[in-house]
């Protein structure tokens, strides 16, 4: 009998049970006072043939190597599905659980440490929705609609600054009923709608997002993976009007709707996808940092700078701007002394190597990526193979941003919040391309 595509889905809260500190900005004691929206990780598994995949989408801002490497060992003991296939991201939220130590913030009293408590509540409900999304599985198809996302976000430090829109949406249905299995989303954009003054767990336009698609289009519960692509330079800070939960609704059904429209405009559904992982494993170059004075003295002239603009009342986006580059120059100073303090090495070691993922379904391909990259890495990619799209915040992390080499002279927020060099961000680039070309012998996708 000839093989089936199996396809199965499922989506279980992470949300903490107690208060837990809201990791993504410094200097306040954020530690949250209730629930504005739930967290999910949500589980997609295909199955063709012997190849099986497991994806996951999870509603917080980091997955660190570590917990990457025990959610997968527990998934292949829960599933049978081998850890190399399994691919684990974060959508980025600032409104969810801190689950990194990151070495930039060690400065900062106002941050704590990692509450392993939750992690391992968190990898438990991980494991929980792989395990479920494999038991959900039945005769399948698959198909891809392309969305725009104009209008959520834009560069960070320039609105009119490389961007990537293209939201690539997976469309999983079931074959006999043809009813809504799951969807898998990319989007490019940093879910940073809500700032330290928001105490409130949330998933921020993400879960906006997923909220309007389950009442308006997919069906109540349907699994919504929400990735996010190379986003280091993306944000909405030039698009909304305040940090407010109304202002990431207003984003996350603008992006919904945009989703809406693309999967209902008859997308083409094929049965028999060829399934395919591929790995790759590389060393990155770490970033020199200033001795501490020199970082001191930096921090002063960015405070001095933050400062002046206020007092002239400057544009809200500008100001903001300017506060970013003030952390920015605390988190060098901090990476100055853990250097000084020969703190640099281990942080190294913890986040190498990158691991470099690609996952194949069907003429379409999704590269995955550890950390915090800016959008134009992912362009390269984009523009150099067709129907490849790049995730981000993937199997680990890189305590800090990978920047361009423009970005890394002009200095700023980005690039001075960094562990890794600049280099490191072509060095993913050139090896992804190269393990494409690997897997397939006319260069277009891995090869079946």
């Amino acid at each position: 009998m000839a093989a089936s595509f199996i396809a199965g889905a499922a989506a279980v809260e992470i949300t903490p049970q107690d208060s837990q500190f809201l990791y993504g900005y410094p200097h306040v004691r954020r530690f949250s006072t209730g629930v504005h929206d739930p967290l999910f990780c949500s589980a997609l598994y295909l199955a063709y043939g012997r190849v099986e995949l497991m994806l996951l989408a999870t509603d917080i801002i980091f997955i660190s190597k570590r917990i990457a490497r025990s959610v997968r060992e527990r998934i292949q003991a829960a599933t049978g599905v081998a850890p190399e296939h399994v691919l684990i991201s974060a959508t980025h939220t600032h409104s969810g659980p801190i689950t990194v130590d990151y070495l930039s913030n060690e400065q900062d009293d106002a941050v704590p440490v990692v509450d392993e408590n939750y992690v391992r509540f968190m990898q438990e409900r991980m494991t929980r929705a792989a395990e479920q999304a494999r038991k959900n599985a039945t005769r399948a198809k698959v198909g891809l609609a392309l969305a725009d996302s104009t209008g959520i976000g834009t560069n960070r430090r320039d609105p009119f600054g490389p961007a990537d829109h293209q939201v690539p949406v997976l469309m999983v249905r079931s074959l006999l009923e043809d009813a809504p299995i799951a969807c898998m989303l990319v989007c490019s954009m940093h879910p940073t709608v809500l700032h330290e003054d928001s105490t409130l767990i949330s998933a921020d336009f993400p879960g906006m997002t997923r909220k309007y698609l389950q009442e308006h289009f997919l069906g109540v519960g349907v699994p919504v993976l929400h990735c996010t692509g190379p986003a280091g330079n993306q944000s909405p800070r030039h698009v909304t009007t305040a940090n407010t939960f109304a202002e990431a609704e207003r984003l996350g059904v603008l992006l919904g709707r945009a989703i809406e429209r693309a999967a209902s405009a008859g997308v083409e559904y094929i049965t028999d996808p060829c399934l395919q992982c591929l790995r790759s494993e590389i060393g990155l170059p770490r970033k020199p940092f200033p001795l501490v004075a020199a970082a001191q003295a930096a921090l002063d002239q960015a405070a001095a700078r933050l400062e002046r603009l206020r007092r002239e009342k400057a544009e809200r986006q500008e100001i903001r701007t300017a506060e970013c580059d003030w952390f920015g120059a605390e988190e060098t100073l901090s990476l100055a002394l853990a250097e000084q303090e020969g703190k640099v090495a281990a942080a190294v070691r913890n986040c190498l190597p990158a691991e470099i993922q690609i996952i194949k379904i069907g003429p379409w391909t999704w590269a995955a990526w550890p950390g915090e990259l800016f959008v134009e890495y992912a362009l390269q990619i984009k523009q150099a193979f067709a129907r490849t799209f790049v995730i981000s915040l993937a199997n680990g992390e890189l305590q800090g941003y990978i920047v361009t080499a423009e970005a890394a002279a002009a200095g700023g927020y980005e690039a001075s919040n960094a562990l890794f060099s600049h280099i490191s961000g072509q060095l993913l680039v050139d090896e992804t391309k190269s393990l494409l070309i690997r897997g397939m012998p006319d260069g277009s996708g891995p090869r079946c």
